[in-house]
């Protein structure tokens, strides 16, 4: 049996980047989703400003439903290599509509990338995003991770879908990547079936069986007598020796456990724009405008 440090070692490919950095200069960062200003506001804070060697991840989703999800994209790319991005359902989304692979929705904020003169190598640095990453005990994605994996074995089924976003081909299996099925992951799964449970996991869970199998429609926070459970609750999961940070969940809002940590605290619904500092768990937040309402 492999014992939790064998099970959290990251193979060559998911060295991070990061790791040289001390913990004290990572802010972890929650979902943007087009809140452009907040973001500003956030990184103007003195408590980040202060720091001229911070460096930032961010949790995905970056775009769409705020009102600027152009500048919140050029915001972040301006950063350079002091910021670290998972995709997010709604970056994948902007890739999709970008290659015609699925319409807009009324909901969507994207026509001004979409619009942009520039709008193909914005695509492009989109789609070289990884969907999960790790450092310092620290595991980042964007919605979630299945309970049958290890942090290696998650950053290794991530970068198979990665290899496919970064393929001249990236839109042909872009295509393939959308639906509900299965909701169960198997090893021997292949293809498209396998790239699209691994997405569904990364990017979209929020509750399961309790067995692990995945349950998409549901968004709301957590309730008493519920079937189903947290992703981060199914009994023996494989990766809860390392913190995983994630977003995605904004009913769910601010948790902060030693197994996971959850920073999405609703910015686009009128809630707040939140940075954790991943070496004391200090907290930043700014407020921000409702642009949406949930329903």
């Amino acid at each position: 049996m492999n014992t939790p440090a064998a099970q959290t070692e990251p193979t060559h490919h998911q060295q991070s980047r990061d790791a040289p950095d001390a913990p004290a200069h990572i802010w972890i960062i929650g979902d943007l989703q087009g809140c452009c200003a907040p973001l500003c506001q956030l990184l103007a804070h003195p408590d980040i400003a202060a720091d001229p060697g911070a460096r930032f991840w961010f949790a995905g989703d970056l775009v769409n439903r705020g009102p600027d999800s152009l500048g919140a994209l050029r915001a972040v790319i301006a950063l350079g290599d002091r910021a670290t991005v998972v995709l997010g359902n709604h970056d994948l989304h902007l890739l999709a509509t970008a290659a015609g692979i699925r319409q807009p929705s009324r909901a969507d904020t994207l026509d001004d990338i979409l619009n942009a003169p520039d709008a193909d190598a914005l695509v492009d640095w989109l789609r070289q995003r990884p969907l999960a990453y790790y450092a310092h005990d620290h595991l980042l994605v964007h919605a979630g991770v299945l309970a049958s994996w290890s942090v290696a074995k998650t950053l290794d089924l991530a970068h198979e879908v990665e290899t496919a976003l970064r393929d001249d081909d990236w839109r042909s299996h872009l295509a393939h990547l959308y639906g509900n099925k299965p909701v169960r992951w198997k090893d021997s799964f292949h293809g498209n079936k396998r790239l699209r449970a691994i997405v569904n996991a990364l990017t979209r869970m929020r509750m399961c069986s309790s067995n692990g199998d995945m349950e998409f429609k549901y968004k709301r926070e957590p309730e008493p007598g519920q079937e189903l459970i947290p992703w981060f609750d199914v009994p023996e999961r494989a990766a809860r020796d390392t913190t995983v940070v994630f977003g995605h969940w904004s009913a769910l809002g601010l948790l902060m456990r030693p197994d996971v940590v959850c920073l999405d605290t609703g910015c686009v619904w009128g809630g707040k724009l939140t940075a954790m500092r991943m070496s004391d768990r200090h907290l930043v937040q700014v407020a921000c405008a409702q642009y949406r309402k949930p329903g």
